[in-house]
């Protein structure tokens, strides 16, 4: 709608805006603290996983100069997909059989939603699936870098370790694509209201994120991500005036109850590992307190003795 077709640069002017705040947050105004990493763990762990946030960003970006935002968000429902094959792939995921039929459930509704889609581009479904596989792949290359390490970054921190190598790793394709093309366009004018504004939505997304975890559970968390689906589909319809046919809504319907289900399944398996876990201290600490009921017994025993 502004006639600024450039994804790279626009997600460069993200990460470089969101990194400077994230660094104002935690080393000026220490709102938040830091997490103690040592260089070879940054570059074994972080920048690993910053090549895939770069390349996540960019298709995503670009995703949406070929397809509606209503479409887009459709096809992100197979984010669990993605993330479950993967997860199965590294063997961070055990396979089961209920599981991948609700993942085949999820595809045949986007699917669906797909082939009922009016203004349908292969190539920029294509960048959204890379989008997604590469985020889904960013998503498990975490918990088997950073989080079986011990190591848990917040949105926050996370912007801070991330998006300077994630901006490095976007400066390479920038160089080569875009900028050729921005040097002829000599009419363009970078107007600071508009990017500084859409800069700062994106800020302000990770800030709520960590305020929100923080906060609240990760139920509540995935409730606000299903309302927001919901409300980006129908802004796109009602302001940008997006296409949005019934063979549509009735694809996305489906494949978000797999969504619903799945994100079900886990929280249950959390709050029952989590149970687990609270069971074993208490056993444990139960069992302390025996040995020192025990243990003061004998004492006055042979102080009985004595």
């Amino acid at each position: 709608m502004y006639n600024w077709p450039f994804p790279i640069s626009l997600t460069m002017i993200h990460m470089s805006f969101c990194a400077t705040l994230a660094f104002l947050l935690i080393k000026v105004f220490k709102v938040v603290e830091p997490v103690s990493m040592s260089r070879e763990l940054y570059l074994s762990s972080v920048v690993p996983i910053g090549a895939l946030y770069s390349l996540s960003l960019w298709l995503s970006n670009s995703a949406y100069i070929y397809l509606s935002v209503s479409f887009i968000q459709m096809l992100k429902a197979l984010m669990p997909v993605a993330v479950y094959s993967i997860g199965v792939l590294f063997k961070k995921e055990g396979f089961k059989t209920d599981t991948m039929a609700n993942m085949l459930s999820i595809s045949l509704g986007v699917a669906i939603a797909a082939y009922g889609e009016a203004k349908f581009d292969t190539w920029g479904v294509m960048l959204q699936l890379g989008a997604v596989a590469f985020e889904a792949t960013r998503l498990v290359m975490i918990q088997i870098l950073l989080t079986s390490k011990g190591i848990t970054l917040n949105p926050i921190t996370s912007l801070y370790y991330v998006a300077p190598c994630c901006f490095v790793f976007l400066l390479v394709p920038w160089i080569f694509v875009e900028l050729p093309v921005l040097k002829e366009t000599s009419s363009f004018h970078f107007d600071f209201v508009i990017f500084g504004t859409n800069s700062l939505c994106a800020f302000a997304l990770n800030l709520a994120v960590f305020l929100l975890v923080g906060k609240t559970s990760a139920l509540t968390m995935n409730v606000a991500g299903v309302v927001k689906d919901w409300l980006l589909i129908a802004f796109s319809w009602s302001v940008i005036k997006d296409t949005v046919t019934p063979i549509n809504l009735f694809g996305y319907g489906l494949a978000f109850l797999g969504v619903a289900y799945y994100n079900h399944s886990k929280l249950q398996a959390l709050k029952a590992k989590e149970a687990q876990k609270k069971a074993a201290q208490a056993d444990e600490e139960g069992g302390r307190l025996l040995e020192e009921r025990e243990s003061e017994g004998t004492d006055k025993k042979s102080e009985s003795q004595n």
